[in-house]
């Protein structure tokens, strides 16, 4: 499969920013990146984007402290998108769409690359319990265009699409990177779980070549940070902005991170209303139905990016109860739950694994705080 063409590296500037804009990458330097950055600092921060997977995906890197910096985050930026060429289902040609074409009727021998995206979403599928599912593809088809059309998907329709969902159908060796459907109508998508995958895919690309202070993120939901950043007090872990779900434009909580990936899931954001009630995007892929478990957001801290990408969905689809006991099985895996509170306006947070050095509530009105450590 052909790899997408590198964009044009020329460079522009604009204003007192120093900025490229070609292909579709954006690089800046700036002060102004609020998201990872303490508006009271005046440290810079660059900033290089491109968009890919529906969403923008940003690299930041401390301003000045690597040669070539623009150059090498933009190679890591080609990175993702060979991976999206990879996974899309939204191309006949790409690997997922002809292994989704050929696999109930032979066995398809994968990439190196889709083989171990395979066999980690195969691990995370047991972990969860099926509430992270790959072959969920039809149910999230079925949903969008219900979204489109503004009515709820035919029970019936429903139903068809569920009988074709579930992991177990799928047999895959390892060894051999070979993969079988056991049934007609098996179809994978990795939408749950391909940002995170792509950007450790892009990281190790960049820790290659020696930077090893950075933070990469696709559409802010899913983070990867490595190292430190530098601020006016000396080098200190990243800082993450979590969003407070009922007021979208206020910060809750920050999230320090080094070497470590965060991925945050809910469904305010995403949704569509049918005769006075509210679907949310996620699904839960057993039932076939929006996921409507109580829980605003589910955030998941982990050192796999693809990981912490998959697991805050599942989180989100188990619910408060299952979802601290999923948390438990899996000892590097730490969490944050917003759940609506006793009154109005008021929120609940049940975090799992946390300390003080890894995070810090922000918006401290209405909201009680309750932990549980691993």
């Amino acid at each position: 499969m052909p790899r997408p063409k590198k964009s044009s590296r020329r460079k522009f500037l604009q204003g007192k920013a120093k900025s490229a804009s070609a292909g579709g990458d954006t690089v800046t330097t700036d002060s102004l990146a609020d998201w990872v950055a303490d508006p009271q600092e005046e440290t810079y921060l660059i900033r290089i984007g491109r968009r890919a997977m529906a969403c923008q995906f940003q690299v930041f890197l401390n301003a000045g402290q690597y040669a070539n910096d623009s150059e090498i985050a933009i190679s890591a930026l080609d990175e993702i998108d060979a991976l999206e060429s990879m996974l899309t289902v939204y191309r006949h040609d790409s690997e997922v769409a002809e292994v989704n074409q050929q696999a109930a009727a032979k066995v398809v021998t994968l990439s190196d690359s889709l083989a171990e995206l395979m066999e980690i979403s195969l691990l995370l599928f047991d972990l969860t319990d099926g509430a992270f599912d790959v072959t969920a593809g039809p149910l999230a088809d079925l949903w969008i265009q219900a979204r489109r059309s503004g009515a709820m998907p035919a029970n019936e329709a429903i139903r068809a699409a569920v009988a074709n969902v579930g992991s177990e159908y799928v047999r895959f060796n390892p060894p051999k990177k070979q993969i079988r459907f056991l049934r007609p109508g098996v179809a994978m998508n990795f939408g749950g779980i391909g940002k995170g995958f792509a950007l450790e895919a892009a990281s190790r690309q960049l820790r290659s070549v020696g930077i090893e202070n950075f933070l990469f993120h696709g559409g802010r939901s899913s983070v990867l940070a490595c190292g430190k950043r530098a601020s006016g007090r000396g080098e200190e872990p990243w800082r993450v902005g979590l969003v407070h779900p009922l007021q979208p434009t206020e910060r809750l909580a920050e999230i320090f991170l080094r070497d470590r990936s965060l991925s945050t899931s809910g469904s305010q954001a995403q949704s569509f209303h049918y005769q006075g009630r509210r679907y949310g995007h996620i699904l839960d892929p057993r039932t076939g139905l929006s996921a409507d478990t109580g829980v605003l957001s589910a955030t998941v801290l982990h050192p796999s990016a693809a990981w912490a990408d998959a697991l805050s969905t599942a989180l989100f689809v188990l619910g408060p109860k299952a979802a601290m006991a999923c948390c438990k099985k899996h000892p590097e895996m730490a969490a944050i739950l917003v759940l609506p509170g006793r009154g109005t306006g008021s929120l609940e947070i049940r975090t799992h694994n946390l300390g003080a050095e890894d995070w810090c509530l922000v918006h401290e009105q209405k909201v009680t705080v309750s932990g549980q450590n691993a």
